[in-house]
């Protein structure tokens, strides 16, 4: 045993904070001495120092008899009984070091009791509240995870199709839709899905086009990017408001109505796309938010020795442009005969201006022009004012904006039909005198054969066929009339 000073452990008698009376005390090595061999306390509880020397008998140590080597006095009885086996460290606690180190060292104190707490009420609801908690997310995660592996998977569609989903549809109305046309599994495992995006807002009517095995996932992808399918509506070149007016109203996938005919000339005739269940009137807003668009660029790109004076004026002018050829490539020398007769002063005397004047918007006469209405003076009639119509006579295309805006350097002041779907061109009125003389018999040829299939259109310019000169002679009209001389200087 370590050496120091110890005394023997105490018992269970409940005698705390004090010494009992007759401990043990001891100083030294315990181990190294049996109990009879080593010094003991008196029954005070005192430690001797020097140490106490039992007292012995026949090598037999009673109990009791010790005595103080230095008084020869023996003390009284202590009340605990000598072995007569070996001491062991067990058996003592130490209560002083023996060296200087250990005394700086604290003393450690006995571990408190272990006692059971009862646990109060809040913490057991706690608790249960947690478990409760563990218990129904676990749930819900087996179910999101299930419902997020219905929504990636495969669908049932087995075939293309289209799926019309009309404006004002609630979110359930168009679940509900999607799972009777066999597009979806599970309307609410979308709704679910639909719920967790958050994309309850942003679902666009329209017609979509499916394919087969579509997941739920690309199909709330496609409806709340409004990929719907795209269909078209083409405008010709020269056609005025009302026409085009008309043909949106005949177009069965559009919605709506149109109040107002645009003014003439405000439209670009192109093709537009638009989805099923459109508006009519946005069709016309596109349209016109389009000319302005472009008549800004060709305004800004024109020749500025032009004989116009507005944006308005190009327009009027390629609308009449527009109306005299439908050939791309003659366009450019068709403007340059129209700008140097404004430049010469010398009247227009275009046909089509003419007939404009008769029917307005219509854009189709039906007849031949009579020798009266030629005659008529009337605001539209080139034959009988000076300059340009007070409007366009038509919504020209891109290709005749451009055309008048930067026409062929030409001397160019006549054309006329050559009877291959073109034109052919003079400078002076002899040139053009024999080139009319050579329509005139392609006319009379003409007059001898079948006629053509389609009666309303001329199949030598492409034109309304009341828009081109008659075959009879006495009708003196366009070309063939005598050139108004320019205006004295």
């Amino acid at each position: 045993m370590i050496g120091g000073l110890w005394r023997k452990k105490r018992d269970n008698s409940g005698h705390d904070g004090e010494e009992p009376a007759g401990a043990e005390v001891i100083s030294g090595d315990v181990s190294a001495h049996p109990l009879d061999d080593h010094h003991q306390a008196s029954g005070s509880g005192d430690v001797l120092d020097p140490p106490l020397d039992p007292v012995y008998e026949d090598d037999v140590a009673q109990p009791g008899e010790y005595y103080d080597q230095e008084s020869d006095l023996a003390p009284e009885p202590a009340d605990y009984t000598v072995r007569a086996e070996p001491a062991t460290e067990s058996d003592y606690e130490r209560i002083y070091p023996r060296s200087p180190a250990e005394a700086l060292q604290p003393e450690v104190g006995p571990l408190p009791p272990i006692t059971k707490r009862k646990k109060s009420s809040i913490l057991a609801l706690l608790n249960g509240l947690i478990s409760a908690f563990i218990f129904f997310a676990l749930i819900g995660a087996g179910i999101l995870f299930v419902g997020f592996r219905q929504f990636t998977a495969e669908g049932p569609l087995t075939e293309t199709r289209n799926v019309i989903i009309p404006p004002g549809d609630s979110l359930t109305s168009i679940a509900t839709r999607l799972e009777r046309e066999g597009i979806i599994a599970d309307a609410y495992v979308f709704l679910a899905g639909v719920s967790v995006a958050q994309a309850s807002s942003q679902l666009k009517a329209g017609e979509y086009l499916f394919q087969e095995g579509v997941t739920m996932r690309e199909v709330l992808g496609k409806l709340t990017e409004g990929k719907s399918i795209l269909h078209g509506i083409t405008f010709p070149e020269g056609r005025t408001s009302q026409q085009i007016v008309e043909i949106l109203r005949e177009d069965p996938i559009l919605i709506g109505d149109i109040i107002e005919i645009p003014p003439e000339g405000s439209l670009l005739p192109e093709t537009y796309k638009f989805s099923r269940g459109d508006d009519r009137q946005s069709i016309i807003d596109r349209m016109r938010q389009a000319r302005d668009r472009e008549l800004a660029r060709v305004w800004a790109t024109r020749d500025t020795s032009l004989p116009l004076q507005s944006p308005g004026e190009l327009v009027t002018l390629a609308s009449i442009v527009e109306k005299e050829t439908g050939r791309a490539d003659e366009r450019p020398q068709v403007a340059a005969v129209f700008v140097n007769r404004l430049r010469q002063g010398i009247r227009l005397q275009s046909d089509p201006t003419i007939i404009y004047g008769i029917v307005g918007g219509q854009g189709s006469l039906g007849r031949p022009i009579r020798q009266s209405e030629l005659d008529a003076v009337t605001p539209y009639n080139t034959y009988k004012i000076d300059g340009l119509p007070p409007t366009p006579i038509a919504n020209p295309g891109i290709a005749a904006l451009e055309a008048t805006a930067n026409p062929s350097k030409t001397s160019y002041l006549f054309f006329v039909a050559d009877g291959t779907g073109g034109h052919a061109f003079a400078e002076t009125l002899g040139e053009h005198q024999r080139n009319v003389a050579r329509w005139r018999q392609i006319e009379a040829q003409a007059a001898a054969a079948p006629p053509p299939a389609d009666p309303d259109v001329d199949s030598a310019s492409g034109e309304d066929a009341d828009s081109t000169l008659p075959p009879m002679p006495e009708l003196n009209l366009d070309l063939t009339r005598p050139l108004v001389p320019p205006p004295a200087q």
